[in-house]
């Protein structure tokens, strides 16, 4: 079995940084695309950021210059470094990969969140 598990997050007054860290274990042969979603009370979950095992991102523009995404592949682990942090940053963060396991099957695997709240 593969899981993802988050953790990193909490209360930051705004303005704040933190750095979110995602790790995937279990059964795992090669991990594709990594990347971390949010969901805010009543909205759907969206996009923040994500890398691909060549490294390349991509950002929400709501994030883009402020939000950093990394891996460490060796590690199997994901971050996000959010810097400038706002209240409408406020939200569930979800780690997100695409895994191929040991039986050559390609999932896509969700963690359980993390929360993140931006307040003063």
């Amino acid at each position: 079995q593969v899981q993802l598990v988050e953790s990193g997050g909490g209360l930051v007054q705004p303005g704040g940084s933190l750095r979110l860290s995602c790790a995937a274990s279990g059964s795992i042969l090669s991990i594709n695309a990594m990347g971390w979603y949010r969901q805010a009370p009543g909205i759907q979950r969206n996009l923040v950021a994500t890398i691909t095992s060549t490294f390349s991102t991509n950002y929400a523009d709501s994030v883009k210059g402020r939000f950093t995404i990394s891996r460490d592949n060796a590690k199997n682990m994901v971050y996000l470094q959010m810097n400038s942090l706002k209240p409408e940053d406020t939200a569930v963060y979800y780690c997100n990969a695409v895994i191929v396991d040991t039986t050559y099957t390609e999932r896509n695997y969700w963690g359980r969140g993390t929360q993140v709240t931006v307040s003063s």
